[in-house]
């Protein structure tokens, strides 16, 4: 069913790769009508055209944004002090900005477009609609609105502050790429004790599929890792080695201080 949000009109600023992942899933899911969208984007994109296809307006006159009470930035961090402002004079006085942008604050937004302000971090499985977003807005409308766009597309996580939007981005937002990264590390490790390339790479996306369908059971994360680790044997082996050397939880936490500190300097 339509939310009342896609009612009122959507605007969608910047279609790289997560504005196009959003797209696809509001479309797929029903989040979004296609005739209720305007899409703002300085190039073609195939999620744009297809969106166009079915009725979604694409870089029209800026005085038809009036009638939109929502308003999504998803263009590069480092973009968005040329992309907003120029809009703000157009945006309806009761609007709404959803952000989607790794670390730019809701008072930086605030202040160019004199709107209230809701950051969300999405992952790109919203276009399957199976992803999950990091939520805060200190205005009541700002949530209501990143709910009605993203609950049909993820499992939404509100936060208590603002300060956390960066490590939600790096825990989250990042994390599908640190989880690649590990599964390519196991089937290189796979090939290092005799398999073939192909027959690693395949074990180890068979192994990661697999991983993400126990997680539908709900269990914790702990109580998943015993049902698979039986004592003494092969799994909790492996456990054993990378907890007694380290080098998994350093990784981790490399790699989100890192995520952190680079959202941080946006």
């Amino acid at each position: 069913m339509t939310s009342d949000v896609s009612r009122d009109g959507v605007v969608l600023v910047g279609c790289g790769r997560l504005g196009s992942a959003m797209l696809e899933g509001w479309l797929a899911t029903g989040a979004v009508e296609a005739r209720d969208l305007i899409i703002l984007t300085p190039s073609e994109k195939p999620a744009a055209e297809a969106a166009r296809a079915l009725g979604a307006r694409i870089n029209p006159p800026l005085d038809l944004l009036r009638p939109a009470k929502t308003v999504v930035l998803a263009v590069k961090p480092a973009m968005w002090r040329d992309a907003l402002p120029p809009l703000a004079p157009y945006l309806n006085p009761e609007a709404v900005l959803l952000s989607v942008m790794a670390g730019v604050r809701a008072g930086d937004l605030f202040a160019a477009a004199g709107r209230p302000v809701a950051r969300i971090m999405p992952t790109t499985a919203v276009a399957q609609g199976q992803g999950v977003a990091a939520v805060w807005s200190e205005d009541v409308r700002g949530l209501r609105a990143a709910q009605a766009l993203f609950a049909p597309v993820a499992d939404v996580a509100p936060l208590e502050d603002e300060g956390l939007m960066d490590a939600a981005t790096a825990v989250a937002g990042s994390a599908p790429a640190f989880i690649y990264a590990f599964v390519q590390a196991l089937a290189d490790a796979g090939v290092a004790q005799g398999l073939s390339p192909e027959a690693a790479a395949r074990l180890a996306r068979g192994a990661l599929r697999s991983a993400g369908a126990g997680l539908e059971t709900g269990e914790g994360l702990d109580a998943l890792i015993a049902r698979i680790a039986s004592p003494g044997g092969t799994t909790r082996a492996g456990l054993d080695a990378m907890a007694d050397g380290g080098d998994l939880k350093r990784a981790a936490e490399a790699a989100v201080r890192a995520a952190v500190d680079r959202a941080r300097s946006f």
